[in-house]
């Protein structure tokens, strides 16, 4: 998914506690070329975490947040831009004020090391994103 992000995605990541939100923005940071994935870590306490690449990536964690305007306090909208990808664990905290054009993925563990993701998109960039990774899956179950 890394490497199909252009900007200005918002990813809204709702699962439980130890899910797997923040394994899943690792591989995206990496995949969007964040050298060292040593450097993706939950942003439980400072909130947001920021990763160099492509684009840049905001990871903010709504977990500790009151709420919604919280999440605008800390600057949300001014880090959705054409330039940047926003990845929002716990966000169903704060979806009054998630932009309709969003990518919701949904985490459920189904066994000890597996997970099922369920994905949504909300408009046309979220689609765009979404579409790109069906593409990318389609492709890898093909044999060459």
């Amino acid at each position: 998914m890394g490497a199909a992000l252009a900007g200005g995605e918002v990813i809204a990541l709702v699962g439980p506690l130890g899910a797997g939100k923040t394994q899943f923005v690792k591989g995206l940071a990496v995949g969007n070329g964040q050298a060292d994935p040593s450097r993706v870590t939950s942003p439980t306490f400072v909130l947001v975490n920021e990763y160099s690449g492509r684009i840049y990536v905001y990871h903010v964690d709504a977990y500790r947040l009151g709420g919604s305007g919280e999440l605008v306090a800390l600057g949300f909208d001014e880090m959705i831009s054409p330039a940047s990808c926003v990845v929002l664990e716990w966000a169903d905290r704060v979806e009054g004020v998630l932009p309709e054009d969003c990518l919701t993925i949904r985490f459920e563990p189904t066994g000890e090391t597996s997970r099922r993701l369920t994905m949504d998109a909300g408009g046309p960039s979220s689609q765009r994103l979404l579409d790109s990774i069906r593409d990318d899956a389609r492709r890898a179950r093909q044999p060459e």
